[in-house]
């Protein structure tokens, strides 16, 4: 198994795949990060050699990644928190921050339905 900045990657997936395992790498930024290294797309990881990866190394040395990008990211939605802005008051109260519709969907953000019971109404006697 090869280990790329801190990560496992699969042997018997194709490099472009493999490489999105990385936390800020996707598809594409693997195609692009391959063909500088110039190692082959559609090569398995098991194919590469150490040369090889000690290529793609480098070139994924250059990009923010991993806990750097992760840590970036929580200090991005902290700032957007402290001063108060719209989309800093959804992150605070759970709520979706694209402009989605919450009366009936939206579940991964509010989480479980929580039942409200009615009202009685108080009966003249």
């Amino acid at each position: 198994m090869a280990r790329i900045s801190g990560v496992d990657i699969p042997k018997q997936k194709r490099g472009v795949i493999a490489l999105t395992y990385i936390f800020g790498i996707g598809k594409s930024m693997a195609s692009k990060i391959l063909n500088k290294a110039k190692v082959g797309i559609d090569k398995k990881v098991s194919e590469w050699s150490d040369d090889d990866i000690g290529k793609i190394r480098d070139v994924v040395g250059t990009i923010k990644i991993e806990g750097e990008l992760r840590s970036e990211v929580q200090l991005n939605i902290k700032r957007l928190m402290d001063i108060g802005s719209y989309r800093g008051i959804r992150h605070r109260t759970g709520l979706p921050l694209r402009g989605q519709r919450t009366k009936n969907n939206s579940r991964t953000r509010k989480g479980k339905r929580k039942t409200v019971a009615n009202k009685k109404k108080v009966t003249k006697a």
